[in-house]
């Protein structure tokens, strides 16, 4: 994947091939649950190059949305959509826009595919109907989209805490990743409601992880710190999970769920035959991103 797309000129009436990539959670902990029923979380978010792909269109007024292939089907709730009307409130913009989705990113999978799609729109958007607004105040409006769509305007992999809005950048070091996909999927609402959730997880700082180390290694190893505290619940829910990680596991690689499943990561430093994996699993195999590849649209 591209990481460093063109800045486009003012006053430009179409945007093609925007890139919304997807992210793992390298842990992902729940440390409390505040009064409104909201868990707090702590977790390291890494950008991934699997990624959808965003067309947009400048239209007078109005705003609409069509899928490029059929295969994942239109959400029931369109964050895409819900973000460029999110934009044109918060700044009085009377244009319009026309977007294309084509979709790569599995859904249900914990891979913040529908909050990356989201973020992709609000800076394409700054940019095409010339808003000229600042990360900041992309930022705010993103808190008001979902938990994850402020991480893909941040630009940059992060610790990230509260409910997921507080996001602090952090450098991790380039890996090859695979991800498996299972042909089910899970709800983020069941996994987070379930009784096997641990909701009192110890909390970590951030020099705990930046001083992780495995027994007997001397090297930094920040993808093997912690663990996912939804994984259990998922797994309950969804027995491909554990297959998954079962499988990548005869690879000898030390597989976790990421988000709220059910895809699975491992990381790895050399090639991993996935050729004979289970018909119906989504396999992804590529590297983590040092930024967004669209971080530096936005001033």
């Amino acid at each position: 994947m591209n990481s460093n797309y063109p800045v486009p000129e003012d006053g430009v009436t179409e945007l093609i091939g925007l890139p919304a990539p997807a992210k793992i959670n390298l842990f992902l902990h729940v440390i409390g649950r505040r009064s409104d029923g909201y868990h707090l979380l702590q977790s390291v978010f890494a950008l991934v190059d699997w990624a959808d792909q965003i067309n947009l269109f400048s239209r007078a007024g109005g705003v609409s949305r069509s899928d490029l292939n059929a295969d994942f089907g239109l959400p029931s709730d369109d964050l895409m959509v819900r973000a460029a009307q999110a934009l044109q409130r918060a700044t009085g913009c009377t244009k319009g826009v026309h977007m294309e989705l084509t979709k790569r990113v599995p859904m249900q999978a914990g891979l913040g595919g529908g909050s990356s799609d989201a973020a992709t729109c609000l800076i394409g958007l700054n940019r095409l109907w010339n808003l000229k607004l600042s990360r900041k105040a992309l930022l705010d409006i993103a808190a008001g989209l979902g938990a994850d769509v402020p991480f893909f305007i941040g630009g940059q992999n992060a610790w990230v805490e509260g409910i997921g809005e507080q996001l602090t950048p952090l450098a991790l070091p380039p890996t090859r990743v695979t991800i498996l996909k299972p042909s089910a999927g899970v709800s983020t609402s069941e996994i987070f409601s379930s009784s096997l959730l641990t909701r009192d997880t110890k909390p970590a700082t951030m020099s705990d992880f930046a001083e992780h180390r495995v027994a007997g290694d001397t090297d930094w190893q920040p993808y093997s710190f912690g663990r996912n505290d939804l994984q259990a619940p998922a797994v309950s829910v969804c027995h491909e999970i554990q297959a998954a990680i079962n499988w990548l596991a005869q690879k000898k690689l030390t597989a976790r769920m990421t988000g709220s499943g059910s895809a699975v990561f491992a990381v790895h430093a050399d090639s991993v035959d996935v050729s004979e994996a289970p018909a119906g699993w989504l396999i992804h195999q590529g590297n983590v991103l040092k930024m967004h590849p669209l971080a530096h649209w936005i001033s």
